[in-house]
This record gives C-alpha cells, sequence and structure tokens, in this order.
C-alpha cells in the first residue's frame, strides 16, 4: 500500500540509461455495430397502431351491443303504436258483417292494410274470417278485450293489435317482425366501423412515431456510448419519463468520461511509479554487468536494488489487491477483535520508525478495551497504511497520533481507529476525492511526497467490505486525519484477539 519516500538513485556510468519509456497503449473506439435489421411486427409502432385499433375496434363494437338493440326497439315500438292506431281507425270504421255487406270504404281499408303488409282479420260471433290467427287472440277478442303484443300467426311472429268491438265482435290486424331493423342497423354499422379503425391507424402512427423517437435518439446515443464517443448526449424533452430517461443517459455518458479520465490519470501515475524503480534497478543492474561499481559497493548496490524491488513488490501488490476487492472471494476472516491491544501492537512498531526521523508517536486509548469484530490482519493492514501516509508527508517535530474509542455505550456498537498527524492536511476539495484512486497523487505530485495514489483507496475498499466506514477529515494537530468506525461484536462473550 505505502512505499518509501525518495528513491536513491543509482550512480553514473558510461552505459548510464535515461530509464524505459512506458507507453501506454491507445484504446481506439470501437466502430459502431451496424443497425439490427428490425421487424415491422415487432417494432413499437406496429404495437401501438395494433393497440389503437384494437381499442377502436373494441369500442365500436361495445357501442353496437349498446346501440343496436336500443334502436331495434324504438324500431318496433313505433310499428306496435302505428298498428295499434290502424287498429283502432279498422274498428271504428269497419262495421262488422257478412264479407258480402261489407261497404266499400270497409273494403277499401283493407285493401289498403293489406298494402302495407298488415293482415287484417274479422272476428264474429267468436269466430274468425280466415285461418291463422291463434284461438286465444279470437277467445279474447270475442269476450271483448282488446289485444297487443307479439303471437304466433300462420306459424310467423307478428305484431298483433286486435280490438274489441260490441256483440262479440273485433278487428285484429297483424304484422310478420323480420330481421329488417337489425339489417338495417347492421348495415350502417360499417362506416362508422371502418371509420374508427381508420381514425384509430392514424392515431396510433402518430401516436407511435412520437413514442418511438426518443427511444430511437436514446438507442443511438447508447450505441455511440458503447462505441466509445463520451460526448453524445440526448435531448430532454418531455413526457417526464421521457426526460428521466435522456438525464440518465447523459448522466451516465458523463459519469464514463469522468471515469475514463481519471482511469488515464490513474495509468499515467502507476506507469511512473513502475518507472522510476525499474529504471534504478535496470541502471544498477547494467553498472554490475559493465564492473562500474566496485567490489566495496556491491553489497551498498545490492541493497538498493533490493529496497527498489521490495517497493515495487509493494506496489504490485495493491494493485492485485485493489483489483481482487469486489471479488466475491476476497478472504476475510473476522473475529472479536480489542482495538486497544491492536493500537499498542501497532505502537512498538511504529514509535522506533517515528522516532528515527524525529517525529513523536502518540497513542491515545481508552482504560477499558474496545471490542469489534473484524478481521485483525485486514484492520491491521489498513492501520499501517494511513501511519505510513502520515509518517511520509508530516515534518519533523510534528506528531502522528493513533487514537481509539467506543462507538457506543455498548460493546455491540463497535470502535473507532483514528490516525491524526500534524502534517499539511487537505483542502475540502481534497476531502472529496481522497478515497479515489490516483486523485490525491495527480495533485500533489513534485508538490509533496506521495505514494503510488493506491494506499487510501485500498484502504477504504478494505474497510467496506470489513462492513465499517472511513471517512476524512481536518486533525486538531493541524494535519489530516481519518477515521475508521468497525462494527461490533454480536456475541461479546467470546475472547478478543
Amino acid at each position: 500500500m505505502p512505499e518509501p519516500g525518495p528513491y536513491p538513485h543509482p550512480p553514473a556510468g558510461p552505459h548510464q540509461p535515461h530509464g524505459p519509456t512506458v507507453a501506454l497503449p491507445v484504446i481506439a473506439p470501437r466502430p459502431a455495430p451496424p443497425p439490427r435489421r428490425r421487424r415491422f411486427a415487432h417494432t413499437l409502432t406496429a404495437r401501438a397502431v395494433l393497440v389503437t385499433c384494437a381499442v377502436a375496434l373494441v369500442s365500436v363494437l361495445v357501442t353496437a351491443l349498446v346501440a343496436v338493440p336500443l334502436a331495434v326497439r324504438g324500431v318496433e315500438r313505433r310499428d306496435s303504436e302505428a298498428l295499434a292506431a290502424q287498429a283502432r281507425l279498422a274498428a271504428d270504421v269497419l262495421r262488422v258483417r257478412p264479407s258480402r255487406q261489407r261497404d266499400a270504404a270497409g273494403e277499401r281499408l283493407i285493401r289498403q292494410l293489406r298494402q302495407q303488409e298488415i293482415d287484417v282479420y274479422v272476428v264474429q260471433g267468436g269466430a274468425v274470417d280466415r285461418p291463422g290467427l291463434p284461438r286465444q287472440v279470437v277467445n279474447r277478442i270475442a269476450a271483448g278485450r282488446d289485444v297487443s303484443g307479439r303471437r304466433l300467426v300462420n306459424g310467423e311472429r307478428a305484431l298483433v293489435e286486435g280490438r274489441a268491438l260490441p256483440g262479440g265482435s273485433g278487428v285484429v290486424l297483424t304484422r310478420a317482425t323480420t330481421d329488417g331493423p337489425w339489417r338495417q342497423v347492421l348495415r350502417s354499422l360499417w362506416l362508422p366501423l371502418l371509420a374508427g379503425l381508420a381514425a384509430g391507424v392514424v392515431a396510433a402512427l402518430l401516436l407511435a412515431r412520437r413514442l418511438a423517437r426518443p427511444i430511437r435518439h436514446a438507442a443511438t446515443a447508447a450505441a455511440r456510448l458503447r462505441a466509445g464517443d463520451r460526448a453524445v448526449r440526448v435531448p430532454v424533452e418531455p413526457p417526464d419519463e421521457v426526460a428521466d430517461l435522456a438525464h440518465a443517459l447523459n448522466g451516465l455518458a458523463a459519469a464514463l468520461a469522468t471515469s475514463e479520465g481519471r482511469q488515464r490519470e490513474f495509468l499515467l501515475s502507476v506507469s511512473h511509479e513502475l518507472r522510476t524503480p525499474l529504471t534504478a534497478i535496470r541502471g544498477y543492474a547494467e553498472a554490475l554487468a559493465d564492473g562500474v561499481v566496485g567490489p566495496d559497493e556491491a553489497p551498498g548496490t545490492g541493497r538498493t536494488m533490493l529496497a527498489e524491488a521490495e517497493h515495487l513488490d509493494r506496489l504490485v501488490s495493491d494493485l492485485l489487491a485493489l483489483a481482487r476487492l469486489e471479488a466475491a472471494d476476497f478472504p476475510l476472516e473476522p473475529v472479536p477483535v480489542d482495538l486497544v491491544r491492536l493500537a499498542v501492537d501497532a505502537e512498538r512498531t511504529w514509535s522506533d520508525r517515528c522516532a528515527a526521523v524525529g517525529v513523536p508517536f502518540r497513542v491515545e486509548v481508552p482504560d477499558a478495551p474496545v471490542p469489534a469484530y473484524t478481521d485483525p490482519g485486514r484492520i491491521r493492514q489498513v492501520v499501517d497504511g494511513l501511519l505510513e501516509n502520515a509518517l511520509r508527508v508530516v515534518p519533523p517535530g510534528a506528531p502522528v497520533v493513533l487514537a481509539v474509542r467506543p462507538a457506543g455505550p455498548t460493546p455491540a456498537a463497535g470502535g473507532f481507529v483514528e490516525v491524526r498527524d500534524g502534517g499539511p492536511g487537505f483542502t475540502d476539495d481534497d476531502l472529496a476525492v481522497a478515497f479515489e484512486r490516483g486523485a490525491l497523487h495527480q495533485r500533489y505530485r513534485g508538490v509533496r511526497k506521495v505514494g503510488s495514489g493506491l494506499g487510501l483507496a485500498l484502504a477504504a475498499g478494505l474497510v467496506r467490505r470489513l462492513g465499517g466506514q472511513i471517512v476524512a477529515g481536518h486533525a486538531a494537530e493541524g494535519g489530516a486525519a481519518f477515521t475508521v468506525r468497525l462494527p461490533g461484536d454480536p456475541y461479546p462473550t467470546r475472547t478478543s484477539v
């Protein structure tokens, strides 16, 4: 995670290289794939047209189911009322007598009614003048009661209107009921049905084009994003759902551009960090091979090369650890841990290192244990990394503090581990990106001593995998403060390590 400060430079020699040039590969954007051929039946336009036409068809059919019976009943009611009026007129005009004695007016009325497809039956003395009329109707007329309704006449359903006359006589008018009203109404239904379907198709085409346009724009933008174009933006237009989609794609494009920019900066900084120890190791190796370094200087040269190799090994280890942090099989062994004991153990290691460079090292711990449930090896790795970062930047005489305190009144609350220093510290903008890979390294390279740019990102990843939280802030000593909160032991009766 951390690394030593300035690198020792190899001795100058006739074959001393200026350092290898590490060229980053240029990743060209992938060409956008050719547009996939779409079948019309599978498009949003086709489905919108079908749905709208189906809605229009259902609306017309429902209207027909409601309106046609009402219209037919209205026609039949008008026919029944007209037949009843004609029956009253016939009863007033006809004088019931034998057929030979009917007057001219009665005969003329009967002919007119039959021309209108109305049959006339004359009942006299309980007998009808011609067959076909139901016996119940004849008996009712003979009994002096009128008849109105539908009956079977000559085997066919017909409207029947009968009026009784004195003396058991009467007149009965009948008109056959056919499906004429139904045919008439159904024939008139085709025009509104076709008009509704045509209107549905036109409305569906307009609606589908309006709905599909932002989706096509979004698909085109996504294809360009996949091809590497990070400058693409989708126009934001109503409705709200389409605007939300456009905002999401535009935010994704901006996030990808930012992420790739940081990735490029990170690769540049890592390549620089790899180049420096490689240059030193190669320079010393060539000096040894060419005999520039004498036998007396060989042990010191070997120690320098070993230090550079160890630094390179730590850098590669940090890179591998960062790559594995998000893997599901990242090894973690959480156990009950006493954070006070962990701080005391760290003091034994770091007090001498800080004293060697004139930096006071102080440990602040409570009198009682502070239990937590974490991986002791991993959390010690985090603490060592934070202390290494602090020691790198603090000037002689400025303090480095390792503090531990409980997070709550119960052991299940967990605890805090804090590393503070009296170094130059960070600005508020620095704190916002403190745990991003290479962010602070890029800002302060050449300004102050920096590491590989991976230490804080690795610490944040480890703490997150351990179920804790890490925050960066300003220390009371004037420098930076990193506070790690670790979860408590769910079973506090167990023995802490």
